[in-house]
């Protein structure tokens, strides 16, 4: 949620944001609109409770008129905060100066590109046909029990894809991040709050009882401190989780259907951050972040480009974000396995988390959040660059003592 202040300075801003976002931007003449219709009704409410107080014992009649008044115009006040409110959960956040304005994924820049794409001396085989083979895939049987993008895992890959979230963990840890386990059940102030709805309604498992799986630790962790003034003292805080992660894939219709890279249900290492209210120090953090996940990959020995991407393929509420792709040998193409993004104070205004800081103001916090590793994506990237020509997989190296072994032979 922005600042109503900032909104009224920068309409224009703003009204351009939601363009370049895909979005509407008749949403910011709506809340401009609203907002004048709240404080002309606020003001006059104010007056006419002042106005009665001030009556003396014998002005009945003008008591009970002003009451009346009251009485008509309150709840006319209410509607018009509830339709205000929620129209401010559905502007944007403008994007930082040095995102590229474009309308979709073609718009994206390259900004880095390490490692080089493995050469083989046999035809590549899909992540999925490899684990098959093995003996250590099955989603005919998955897709019995639990429909489309299903999959069950068997023997050395779940040992394999248990390796990378424990070793990328550590990672954290040794980075100074608080490991934390999070509900993967929250309520629908928690996916408003942070941002996920009202965009990303659609894309939520939501249960009878009013809650949304999560599609990501970020939303636990992001709102972990809801309704809470830190000290600066306490930042930045840094915590990350481990968790299972639910999204029902809409609008992704017939794309990546086999194997198990684009799925309903999925693990991930996830880091998010709390800053002060500084842009500059926020983006610091955030290219420390991206580091992190680069070292990983760097430590994994997997090709990787990173995208700086455009302002029509980033969320609603991010200011800024890069992706990183992970090279796929059988598709001859990078594919997404991590995300990294800042929102400044847009989903800590959403959610109320306010830092005071070394002269006593109250301000709202920043927030970043980041993809350390997620599976069984990540898992199918090592399967195709560490495929040996028998069929079998190396092992990278830095997970060979967690497993015990350097080669999956299979059965």
């Amino acid at each position: 949620m922005l600042d109503i202040n900032y909104i009224r300075d920068h309409a224009d801003d703003v009204r351009q944001a939601a363009k370049n976002k895909n979005l509407n931007p008749q949403v910011v003449d709506e809340v401009l609109r609203l907002d004048e219709e709240r404080r002309h009704l606020i003001v006059k409410v104010e007056q006419l409770r002042a106005t009665k107080n001030k009556l003396t014992r014998d002005q009945v009649d003008e008591g009970r008129r002003l009451k009346q008044e009251l009485k008509d115009i309150e709840p006319e006040l209410k509607q018009v905060e509830t339709a205000y409110t929620d129209l401010m959960l559905q502007v944007p956040n403008p994007p930082a100066e040095d995102v590229p304005i474009g309308p979709d994924e073609s718009a994206n820049k390259v900004i880095k590109t390490w490692g080089d794409t493995p050469k083989f001396d046999f035809n590549p085989k899909p992540h999925h046909t490899l684990a098959e083979n093995l003996g250590l895939y099955d989603a005919k049987r998955a897709v019995r029990i639990a429909g489309n993008r299903a999959y069950f895992l068997k023997g050395d890959l779940v040992l394999l894809e248990q390796a990378i979230l424990n070793y990328a963990l550590a990672k954290m840890v040794a980075a100074g991040f608080t490991p934390m386990t999070v509900p993967w059940l929250v309520n629908r102030d928690t996916l408003v709050g942070t941002g996920y709805f009202p965009w990303g309604e659609a894309d939520h498992y939501q249960t009878q009882d009013g809650q949304g799986l999560i599609g990501t630790a970020e939303v636990s962790l992001t709102a972990y401190h809801t309704g809470e003034t830190l000290s600066y003292k306490q930042l930045p805080t840094k915590i990350c989780a481990v968790s299972p992660c639910f999204r029902r894939e809409v609008g992704s219709y017939g794309k990546d259907t086999q194997g198990f890279f684009r799925l309903h249900q999925f693990t991930k290492v996830e880091m998010v951050v709390y800053t002060e209210a500084d842009e500059a120090l926020t983006r610091q953090m955030h290219d420390q972040m991206l580091e992190i996940s680069q070292s990983l990959l760097q430590e994994l020995k997997l090709p990787y480009h990173i995208l700086l991407m455009c302002t029509g393929d980033i969320g609603a509420g991010q200011r800024k974000k890069y992706d990183i792709e992970t090279w796929f040998p059988s598709q001859n193409a990078y594919r997404e396995t991590h995300s990294d993004s800042y929102f400044n104070d847009f989903q800590s205004r959403r959610l109320n988390i306010r830092y005071q800081d070394k002269s006593g103001t109250i301000k709202h916090v920043y927030t970043l959040n980041n993809t350390v590793a997620a599976t069984p994506r990540l898992l199918a990237a090592i399967l195709e660059n560490y495929q040996q020509k028998d069929g079998s997989i190396k092992i990278p190296e830095v997970l060979q003592s967690k497993m015990g072994k350097e080669i999956i032979n299979g059965k």
